[in-house]
């Protein structure tokens, strides 16, 4: 073997997709900062795609409670006011805020009507879990998106065991079903460490996760998909070159690798071709000229 083929690191294989992706479909992207990431890239190169429109979501029940209402509207929203200024909204994240009640209802109320809308016609559902601990409110036992830097006592931290999540996963699916039935789903777990809940916490946190997602696969084998984005950063991404400052975020030269596996291996050929021939532009729209 000559030098230049020897590889000092695994590989993960990526399974080929059978229903490749194509430029002109819609994608959703829903979860945590991995799908962020993700969904921000897609958008850099003008493709049809919504990214969390009511902001970054992290474990399992919230992203199921936040499509529900998209795509059912049957529950109130739960509209609250901190510290007698500003109002914010339990299932959005604490960016989406105002000063009057009745405007930030109409806001949360059209973000959701944008995310029903979106996941109908969606092609492709990006869902990333990034963990399986929920925070609950414990006067009322709503599971919260964002606690919005209310006081602790006001929550319980509730870790969902797996058998939960792959209930709570299960349902999702069938109301996807029942509501979406040419959307595609692809699964991903977030390879953010989450250092808070001690790292042998945050791998348990995973466990749950990927074992949820494993069964549901197999319920839904033609519904949904799964892209290994945690695997490629822990067991080929294996270096600290990949993580950002923190040494707990994927670092832009991670998710430009887990980027190109995922064209790699699932997109067609006039979908790279699409995004080869708009980087140009994508990097143009970058640029920020010193003089405006």
């Amino acid at each position: 073997m000559k030098a230049e083929e020897t590889l000092f690191r695994t590989i993960v294989e990526v399974p080929k997709w059978t229903n490749l992706m194509h430029k002109d479909q819609r994608f959703v992207l829903l979860g945590s900062c991995f799908a962020q990431h993700i969904g921000e890239r897609f958008q850099s190169y003008g493709l049809d795609a919504v990214c969390n429109p009511l902001g970054i979501t992290y474990n399992p029940e919230s992203v199921a409670i936040q499509v529900k209402q998209a795509l059912t509207g049957e529950s109130e929203l739960p509209i609250f006011q901190a510290n007698d200024q500003e109002w914010h909204c339990w299932l959005a994240n604490t960016l989406i805020s105002d000063s009057d009640e009745n405007r930030l209802r109409e806001t949360v109320r059209n973000k959701f009507h944008e995310l029903g809308e979106a996941l109908r016609r969606a092609d492709f559902l990006f869902l990333t879990f990034g963990t399986n601990v929920c925070y609950r409110l414990k006067e009322s036992g709503l599971t919260v998106t964002n606690c919005h830097k209310q006081p602790n006592a006001l929550f319980e931290e509730v870790p969902i065991d797996a058998e939960s999540c792959a209930n709570i996963t299960r349902d999702l699916l069938d109301l996807l079903t029942c509501h979406c039935p040419t959307t595609h789903v692809i699964f991903t777990i977030s390879p953010y460490r989450y250092k808070k809940y001690g790292f042998h916490g945050s791998q348990l946190a995973k466990a749950s996760l990927l074992l949820a997602v494993d069964k549901v696969l197999k319920l839904y084998p033609e519904k949904a998909s799964y892209f290994p984005a945690y695997e490629i950063l822990l067991d080929e991404l294996r270096d600290y070159r990949f993580y950002a400052e923190d040494m707990i975020h994927p670092s832009s030269a991670a998710v430009d690798y887990i980027w190109q596996r995922l064209m790699e291996n699932c997109m067609d050929k006039d979908m790279l071709k699409y995004i080869e021939d708009y980087e140009p532009i994508r990097r143009a729209k970058m640029h920020r000229p010193l003089n405006a």
